[in-house]
């Protein structure tokens, strides 16, 4: 039996990717991005698939290792088996690299399209085809490394998180090519990608020194928010006992933050109330007495249901309850975490079990802003937030103001609690919208329409902030527009690849 032996071209595309995962956080070091993907660039041609494909198992691993917290801790999985799912879905994953060096491979062989041209096109249309193939799942998108980069960040209003991803390919491309090139003579040297790509570059950064410049943030109806951090351990969470203890943490924490800061709203995390609030009962009852207390609004994750003629549908919902405690209305998860919150293809799967204890199966709401004071909020609940698309409708819906509920308390002391907040940033730019983040065990934190994180808390602590948001989105093209470049990149890919259809094979 041969014993494998990786030759330096697989060793060198995984040490791209594990380049390339150290841009993401933690420790966010954003400028490897930019040069990351050369190594792997340079070598790609020997192994196209294969070196595409080890480069983006070895970033998928270091960047999700957190999942095995999530199977093990919570789904009670043995490590061995959270182990092979971890590898799997990184192995997955990793099949958008190896596509995408594979076809800009073959494009070069068989058409003679140089690198710059073809792989950032190709790299952003298998990234938007990750973001909903089999239910989507575009965590680590390659242009949330820049998150923390307030210049760069703003062109997330003209392109989104792709714009971004398209530009960090195009560097390491023309790098890679350059250096490719290095021993031909001058004229072979690419000079006019060199060009472009620092043409881009320039007018990236030309207009975010441009729009940092303008006042994004301030609007002219204005509401101070609190945002309340209960840190309610996951293990105790759903049982019955705590659930009076629960209601209580966040009770006390609302009065403190309502009496020292006044807000005008409250905002609890994901499902904060672990029992059906709905219903008629004492817990029910201390929740609605809460906003008089107070004097505020409050907004708040809770599991509902709904009886349908086929039986009962369970939801992942938010309410609002004015100060007075009267209802204003109700927003039901519409992107649900697959074995998260239900298992896909369950009649085939019998012996798989989701996550999330105590409730069934949850079901898609549809996007619904709540009504507040003459404006309305848009509510994302947990993971909802890395669609870009989600946030864009509900703007377009009318919403005023953002709200991300969730409970990263799955993800224990990692580093996805960082990843998280990350991609809600572009959120905010992509739409110019304020974002108020309540997240049960943190962090929460304000996002500014720039992009800017106001008061964010710390992890595994209880805590209240307060920020005095800006009512209103700003016009920006993303919003307008959504994905129409990476739909774009997405057919020019395929028309590129039907060319070189007679010499497949």
């Amino acid at each position: 039996m041969r014993r494998f032996r990786p030759d330096a071209t697989t060793l060198t595309a995984a040490g791209s990717g594990g380049l390339l995962a150290l841009a993401f956080p933690r420790p966010d070091l954003s400028l490897l991005a930019w040069v990351a993907l050369v190594p792997l660039l340079l070598v790609m041609a020997r192994r196209p698939f294969r070196s595409g494909f080890v480069a983006g198992t070895v970033f998928f691993a270091a960047i999700l290792y957190w999942v095995n917290i999530v199977m093990t801790t919570f789904g009670h999985l043995h490590p061995v088996l959270s182990v092979l799912a971890w590898l799997l879905l990184s192995a997955y994953l990793a099949l958008f690299f190896a596509v995408a060096t594979w076809a800009a491979c073959r494009l070069k062989e068989l058409r003679g399209y140089a690198y710059p041209l073809t792989l950032p096109v190709l790299w952003v249309a298998l990234e938007f085809l990750r973001e909903f193939l089999l239910t989507g799942f575009p965590w680590a998108t390659l242009g949330y490394s820049q998150h923390d980069n307030p210049i760069l960040l703003q062109s997330a209003d003209l392109f989104g998180v792709y714009g971004l991803s398209y530009l960090l390919v195009l560097i390491n491309t023309v790098i890679a090519d350059w250096l490719l090139a290095r021993r031909l003579p001058r004229r072979h040297r690419p000079v006019v990608a060199m060009l472009f790509a620092m043409a881009l570059v320039g007018m990236a950064w030309g207009y975010g020194y441009w729009r940092l410049d303008g006042d994004l943030d301030s609007r002219p109806d204005r509401l101070k928010v609190t945002v309340v951090q209960g840190n309610i351990p996951q293990d105790v969470k759903w049982l019955p006992e705590f659930q009076q203890e629960t209601v209580r943490i966040y009770r006390d924490l609302s009065l403190a933050a309502a009496r020292s800061e006044k807000p005008g709203l409250l905002i609890w995390p994901e499902a904060a109330t672990p029992f059906y609030y709905q219903d008629a009962n004492p817990l029910s009852a201390k929740v609605k007495g809460i906003p008089g207390e107070a004097g505020a609004a409050l907004l708040f994750g809770s599991p509902a249901y709904r009886q349908e003629p086929g039986g009962v549908r369970y939801l992942n919902s938010v309410f609002l309850l004015d100060p007075q405690g009267r209802e204003q209305g109700r927003s039901d998860k519409i992107h649900l975490v697959p074995f998260g919150e239900y298992v896909p293809l369950k009649r085939f799967l019998p012996f798989i079990d989701k996550i999330v204890v105590g409730i069934g199966d949850f079901s898609a709401g549809v996007i619904n802003p709540l009504p507040l004071n003459g404006h309305r909020i848009g509510a994302l609940v947990c993971y909802e937030a890395i669609f870009p698309e989600l946030a864009r409708e509900s703007v377009r819906q009318g919403s005023d103001l953002l709200v991300n509920v969730t409970n990263d308390a799955w993800f224990g002391n990692s580093s996805a609690p960082w990843q998280h907040l990350a991609m809600v940033r572009f959120r905010a730019v992509e739409n110019r919208v304020w974002i108020a983040r309540a997240a049960n065990t943190g962090i929460s934190a304000f996002i500014a329409p720039s992009g800017r994180i106001d008061a964010a808390t710390g992890l595994f602590v209880p805590a209240t902030t307060t920020v005095e948001v800006g009512l209103g989105a700003r016009p920006a093209l993303y919003a307008r527009t959504g994905d129409l470049v990476p739909m774009l990149f997405l057919a020019v890919s395929v028309v590129w690849l039907v060319q070189t259809r007679r010499r497949l094979g």
